[in-house]
């Protein structure tokens, strides 16, 4: 009789792999805070318009007046808290990068997975199964460690996201001494393994920091990223008010940084060096079937499930803000350049963001297009889903699609411009009305997923950050009907039982059965 462990069921169901220069008026801040930069390349419109350019949905969080009869103070300040780096009369700058994090070794992928699926604003359970969170983590880090082993290994062993993490970490802290004469120690908290964000606090305390600023490496939020992150400092913060409150360390959050000149112009520069690339007889070939173009730019940006944008997360109304953007900085279609978008490294039985790269790579292909160049725009730095995902299995993709000139442009890294536009974010916060923590959560509405009546969706949703390609047909599944609920319950007890029966046991449920 064929044995057949039954809670299979459930890992099938969770299975994927492991992702200017104004200045207003007389003031006494110090000058390593001046707003002033060397190269001097704003324009004149001044501070106004300046302050008042939207970086968020800020205008219920922040309550700042942006009246010039009501002048904002020369010092970054916080109405909801009452504090402001004038309170502080020796200011020690910290800057404190958040970032995924990732497995250095093959022995650390299984820890991080579970870590990764622990996260409940990543692995999303109905209500009542929430207390098994790090069970369900346990089941499937350990059933999924052997395939991420295999991509981490055909990229050398391990992520360098932390290398360039740190890379950038430092080369940022040299331009803002070099060109703000601001001296900022860096501090890098990773959300899913070492160093963790708990372990960058402990430092900065260690340190002395009393101005923070907190600069997530996500240029577009979203709830399970930035989102998450934040929360895990929230939560530390709350903990410790004698330590991080407003009136001992004052601290300011950049929550999302996609629509910045300088990010946009270092993407945009990358791309266009690719597309430089294609030789006369490559542009010969992209119009031989017939195809108008014979460029092709695909932005591939990293999914999340659908119903994390119906609850409000504004990842990707920033995405396409952030294309459009870029896209201005290219070649047209009158150019000979068309410009394309989808999401990749879906997870689940659940509906993600459309359209899928790994569908778009064969509409393309069947359309003649013979000359593309990929982009990664949701990441600043090179890991699994640059190196593993796109350069090993969408590349493979769309050369068995036809696409036979293919180009990848490389993530940002330390790319010069990139960099000296993170001195530029942590400069204009440091004079800027400030965010806290929790304004940044509630202007992105991160906590609306509980308010969501997510058990009446029955979904098990993962916005997996550590996505290596996903082919199950489950994946373009719709959420369950409403009329499946009650039997979606019940089916999920039973396979939770059936797990624990089975683990105690040490046989397959079908055992108990023979006679």
């Amino acid at each position: 009789m064929l044995k057949l462990s039954s809670y299979i069921v459930l890992l099938i169901l969770l299975d994927g792999t492991a992702g200017f220069s104004p200045s207003h008026g007389p003031t006494t801040l110090p000058q390593a805070f001046s707003r002033r930069r060397p190269d001097e390349r704003t324009s004149s419109v001044g501070t106004w318009a300046l302050w008042a350019r939207p970086r968020s949905k800020l205008s219920a969080a922040t309550a700042m007046s942006l009246d010039k009869r009501n002048p904002l103070p020369p010092y970054p300040w916080n109405e909801a808290t009452g504090s402001s780096l004038a309170d502080i009369t020796d200011p020690k700058v910290g800057v404190l990068l958040l970032n995924l994090g990732g497995p250095e070794t093959g022995e650390d992928v299984e820890g991080f997975l579970y870590n990764l699926f622990a996260d409940p604003d990543i692995i999303r359970l109905p209500p009542f199964l929430t207390p098994l969170q790090s069970f369900v983590a346990t089941i499937i880090s350990k059933r999924r460690a052997p395939k991420s082993r295999e991509a981490y290994d055909s990229i050398g062993g391990g992520s360098p996201i932390l290398q360039y993490t740190k890379a950038q970490a430092n080369l940022m802290a040299k331009s803002l001494k070099d060109r703000y004469g601001i001296e900022a120690k860096t501090y890098i908290g990773m959300r899913y393994w070492y160093p963790f964000t708990e372990e960058a606090l402990e430092q900065i305390k260690k340190d002395g920091i009393n101005a923070l600023v907190i600069l997530p490496l996500y240029p577009q939020f979203s709830i399970s990223t930035s989102g998450s992150s934040l929360r895990v400092l929230q939560e530390e913060f709350a903990k410790n008010v004698d330590v991080y409150g407003p009136k001992k360390m004052f601290h300011t959050v950049i929550p999302s940084w996609y629509d910045r000149p300088g990010y946009i112009k270092s993407v945009a520069d990358l791309i266009q060096k690719e597309l430089d690339s294609f030789t006369p007889d490559e542009i010969a070939e992209g119009t031989s079937e017939g195809q108008p173009f014979p460029k092709h730019v695909l932005f591939s940006a990293h999914g999340v499930p659908a119903s994390y944008i119906e609850a409000g997360d504004p990842y990707r109304d920033q995405i396409v803000d952030c294309v459009e953007r870029i896209k201005a900085l290219l070649p047209s279609e009158k150019d000979g350049v068309k410009v394309h978008l989808s999401f990749q490294s879906r997870v689940g039985p659940v509906e993600w963001l459309r359209p899928y790269t790994d569908d778009v790579l064969p509409e393309l292909g069947e359309q003649g297009v013979k000359n593309l160049v990929v982009v990664p725009i949701s990441f600043v730095s090179e890991h699994i889903e640059t190196l593993e995902e796109i350069d090993i299995e969408y590349r493979e993709l769309a050369l068995e699609s036809g696409i036979t000139n293919w180009r990848r442009s490389p993530a940002l890294n330390t790319d010069a411009t990139f960099i000296q536009d993170m001195a530029d974010m942590v400069a204009d916060a440091l004079s800027e009305p400030s965010q806290s923590i929790t304004e940044a959560c509630v202007a992105n509405n991160v906590g609306n997923l509980e308010l969501e009546s997510v058990s009446n969706q029955m979904e098990i949703s993962s916005a997996g950050v550590m996505g290596v390609g996903f082919d199950d047909d489950l994946a373009g599944r719709a959420r369950l009907r409403k009329g499946e609920i009650l039997n979606g319950r019940i089916a999920m007890v039973g396979i939770v039982f059936t797990i624990l029966l089975e683990l105690l046991s040490g046989k397959p449920l079908i055992h108990f059965f023979y006679w």
